[in-house]
């Protein structure tokens, strides 16, 4: 099943639609779809290496106005519904306090999730469930996404076809270990 649908994405990629098609794909998959826009992105590439920058931008530009719908369904539910719940709980104290530790830490989990494999949709949901700045959030993600989608696309330019193994099968690694070492190197000056 997930060949086929591997198989047709594949094949939508140098279909006269495709930028419309990746548009849709990078929107949903910010807030409530699974499948990463790279899927679609990479072979879109790959067919049409110098429409690159057009394509991750186009990507961008989705991907962020999908995460500003993943931000409203979590700001939405929370107040209709987590609230009233957390409150009769007694525990609205708590998630307060949980809400502002989040929001201290918010441009690195967004920042985070936007780069690394870790799912961009749980942190713009989170983002807005938590009440986080939405020019924190915003310029997060623009940063993010732009670091993902044209880092992406520069490869697949400079590089083409054999750098499409590496791309599909160790780039969110590859991304993982950089934001790693980037809070290591920061955790290492804090304590030096």
């Amino acid at each position: 099943m997930l060949r086929a649908l591997y198989d047709r994405t594949m094949a939508l990629a140098d279909h006269p639609k495709a930028l419309w098609c990746l548009a849709g794909v990078a929107f949903v998959e910010s807030s409530v779809f699974p499948i990463p826009p790279d899927v679609l992105m990479i072979p879109m590439i790959l067919a049409r290496p110098s429409r690159a920058w057009l394509i991750a931008l186009v990507a961008l530009v989705a991907s962020v106005a999908g995460g500003l719908l993943g931000y409203a369904i979590g700001a939405f539910f929370y107040d209709s519904i987590g609230q009233p719940v957390l409150a009769a709980m007694g525990k609205a104290d708590a998630m307060a306090e949980f809400n502002q530790r989040f929001n201290d830490f918010g441009f690195w989990a967004v920042l985070i999730a936007g780069i690394t494999p870790f799912p961009y949709k749980v942190i713009t949901i989170m983002s807005g469930w938590t009440g986080m700045p939405i020019a924190t959030f915003v310029a997060t993600s623009i940063l993010a996404r732009a670091m993902r989608f044209f880092i992406v696309a520069g490869l697949l330019w400079q590089f083409g076809a054999p750098i499409r193994d590496f791309i599909e099968r160790r780039l969110g690694l590859v991304f993982t270990i950089f934001v790693v070492l980037l809070f290591g190197g920061f955790f290492a000056l804090k304590v030096l």
